[in-house]
């Protein structure tokens, strides 16, 4: 009786130990991965960035299409002059214009300036689908953390009630007899230990709370219970990498996004090139004057050609300029070739090894515990050992690392999707097992 007792008010201290670590205010409502990862595309400030990146391009692209826009201006000059005849006074020599211009024909300035501007905007819209991808595996990340963060808690919880108890009872031995005051200060020694090691436990379980919080856009708004995801996805079959390489290649948003650039910069590199060519505009003018003359004309149209004949070394380095820009961006772009294959095998291997012998060996190890734990339950009616709630604990460290193993096939399924830019579903080789 007097050992309930005790671990009753072991469980009370343990809660008044939370309690204590406790500074930020916990969400009462049990949180979901749907509804964490719901808040994917809140307005988390890698979001924003991307956003803003994205708008940025959009603007870029209004105003390259605008380059051929008609232009309209007024113009009021008031002015004195002397005639070059009659009786050399200044006479008044006003004038009110009001005249339109437009680019006809710019030989490839705008139409090239405007292809750049839309292929760059195609970047920075892959770009934000690369933020919403990494902003879904950080948020899964941050939540099975604290899921394991619990269960370690747990499992140290459950562990420093026996060590408790040994060393209570090793107080009653040692008024006995029974054992020494060395094994009595051993026992205290291991129960100190895994108190230690509860109490991180129970900081950590704060710590990743406020890190998945951070990750769905809720700082300080920190979950209570979590709900244990049964995440049905893990039983999907892999398809092979020699299938899934040319989906990465042609869909990754990461590549797309690097492809788009290089097309952007070779447009701008056309567009800069055309600034030797010629300008065909057309010009309307409405005028009207304080002193006529036979040589103005009150209403006007005409055509202006400019042929730019010499304008230094300004638009040579400007090409020059770009042109290392492209092969830079065309470096990165084979680099991150290298990269995506090779993560891509790499998270392959991953999920085949976690599928198969870790998932296997993981369930081997419940198999095992739950035996021991039947056993030692058998031993404890029988009072002949006394060791159940070490088997207890053995049972519940099994089950934490199925569940790990499930959650790291789960992250390395969404990092692979990410990869392909697309659900596995679409690939046409993801049966079911």
């Amino acid at each position: 009786m007097s050992c309930v007792l005790r671990k009753q008010k072991l469980g009370l201290n343990c809660c008044l130990l939370i309690m204590s670590v406790a500074s930020v205010p916990v969400l009462a409502s049990t949180l979901t991965l749907e509804d964490a990862l719901a808040t994917a595309e809140s307005n988390h400030p890698e979001i924003l960035y991307a956003q803003a990146e994205r708008d940025g391009a959009l603007a870029d692209s209004d105003i390259a299409g605008s380059r051929q826009d008609a232009n309209i201006f007024f113009e009021g000059v008031l002015r004195s002059g002397r005639p070059s005849f009659g009786n050399g006074d200044f006479a008044k020599d006003n004038i009110v214009r009001l005249a339109a211009r437009k680019t006809l024909y710019d030989f490839g300035r705008s139409s090239n300036a405007e292809l750049a501007a839309g292929y760059e905007l195609n970047a920075r819209e892959a770009d934000l689908t690369t933020a919403l991808y990494k902003r879904r595996i950080e948020i899964m990340a941050r939540y099975f953390d604290v899921l394991l963060a619990d269960m370690q808690y747990t499992v140290d919880n459950e562990l420093m009630s026996v060590y408790y108890v040994s060393f209570d009872q090793g107080k009653d031995r040692l008024e006995h007899g029974q054992i020494s005051s060395l094994e009595l200060a051993e026992l205290e020694s291991r129960y100190q230990d895994i108190l230690e090691k509860r109490n991180a436990s129970a900081q950590k379980q704060r710590v990743t709370r406020a890190l998945l919080a951070n990750a769905m856009n809720r700082p300080g708004e920190l979950p209570g219970e979590l709900e244990d995801p049964k995440l049905p996805g893990n039983r999907r079959a892999l398809p092979d990498y020699e299938t899934l390489l040319p989906i990465l290649l042609n869909n990754n948003p990461r590549l797309l996004a690097q492809h788009e650039m290089l097309a952007a910069s070779q447009k701008r590199m056309e567009s800069l090139r055309s600034e030797k060519r010629p300008v065909l505009d057309a010009e309307l003018q409405a005028a009207d004057y304080s002193r006529p003359s036979t040589t103005r004309d009150n209403l006007s149209a005409g055509l202006i050609l400019s042929w730019p004949l010499y304008q230094g070394n300004r638009s040579d380095s400007r090409v020059a300029r770009e042109m290392a820009q492209f092969n830079k961006l065309q470096a990165s772009t084979e680099n991150l070739k290298m990269e995506l294959t090779q993560a891509l095998l790499e998270t392959c291997l991953d999920i085949t090894q976690l599928q198969s012998s870790a998932r296997s060996a993981a369930r081997k190890n419940i198999d095992f515990r739950d035996l021991q734990l039947e056993r030692s339950r058998a031993y404890y009616e029988l009072e002949l050992k006394s060791n159940l709630g070490t088997a207890m604990v053995g049972t519940a460290a099994a089950n934490m690392r199925a569940r790990q193993i499930e959650y790291q096939i789960a992250l390395s399924y969404a990092r692979l999707e990410a990869l392909m830019g697309s659900p596995l579903s679409q690939t046409g080789n993801s049966s079911k097992e």
